[in-house]
Formats: C-alpha cells, structure tokens, sequence
C-alpha cells in the first residue's frame, strides 16, 4: 500500500503517533516562518483546472489585480487554474503574490508568479495557513477541494463568532 494511505491503517504505536505529531508542528512553523509578515491579505480559492482563455480564469486575474491595487497581498494554493490567475493580477498590479501549495505526487506544481511561497505536505496545515493571514476571501467556482477550504473558513469564522458572543477568547 502506497504511504499515503498509512492513515487508514488506525492508530499506530505512540512513538509513531508522536513522530506525526513533530512532523506536522514542523511543517506549521514552516508556514508560520514564510507568510507572518504579509500585511493585509486576501485568499482567493478556486478551480486548478481553468485555463487562460476561460472567463473565471480572467475574472481571478482582474479580480486579484484591483484586490492588489488596493492594497492587498494575494494568497492562493500556488497552483494552476484560479490560483495563477490570482496570483499573475497580483503580480502585474505589483502587489505581494503568494503561495500555499500542497506537495502531491504529480499534480500540483508552484505556478510561476509567485513572490514567496510555502511547500505543505498535509492538506489540514495548508487550509489553516491559507485561513490564517487572511483579512478576507474570495471563493471562485471549483470542485470539492474547492468547496472544503470555503467551508473550513466558514465554520471556523461562525466558531469565532460563536466564542465572542458567549465573551470568551
């Protein structure tokens, strides 16, 4: 069975259980290490599969490119798709361009109008790190993994809601 599926296999022993736990606070602090300082910042999700000519794809870019004018950085996953086109506004309207991008096999590789970027192994470290530094969101039409990142936001901007209600911090 390939590792990435090590998962499934239940609980492992706890030397196995605390070596995970170092590996993922390593690749938090890698995160944390590469975005802290980036100002204002907006996350723009959506589809790695747009291609240059489709009209999201342009719209991610103009969309970016205003967002970047008016001050913002742009962070998205760092791959292709949406996340280019966001990332090439950003770049063209000389606004911070960046990237979260996930490490997978064969799929996503860093698209090139990044200023700075982040390689995460594990999907839960870079929706956090996408949700972190961000002051705002843009959720562009794509596919599940699209519809899990808003979600993640979503539930965790009505959790903090939730907590300022009842006055806890």
């Amino acid at each position: 069975m390939p590792k990435e599926f090590d998962y499934l296999k239940g609980a492992r022993s706890r030397w196995k259980e605390l070596v995970f736990s170092f590996d993922v606070l390593l690749e938090f602090i890698k995160g944390f290490r590469n975005l802290h300082f980036i100002g204002p910042c907006i996350t723009i999700f959506g589809s790695a599969r747009f291609k240059e000519d489709h009209p999201n794809y342009q719209m991610a870019e103009e969309m970016a490119f205003k967002l970047s004018q008016a001050g913002f950085a742009i962070m998205t996953g760092g791959g292709p798709g949406i996340m280019e086109a966001a990332n090439k506004g950003a770049k063209k309207a000389g606004g911070i361009s960046l990237g979260c991008n996930i490490e997978l096999p064969f799929e996503q590789k860093a698209n090139p109008f990044l200023d700075r970027f982040v390689n995460i192994k594990y999907f839960f470290v870079r929706k956090e790190l996408l949700r972190k530094y961000s002051t705002g969101f843009v959720v562009m039409p794509g596919g599940l993994g699209t519809l899990d990142e808003f979600f993640e936001v979503r539930v965790a901007s009505l959790m903090a809601r939730e907590r300022q209600d009842r006055g806890s911090s």
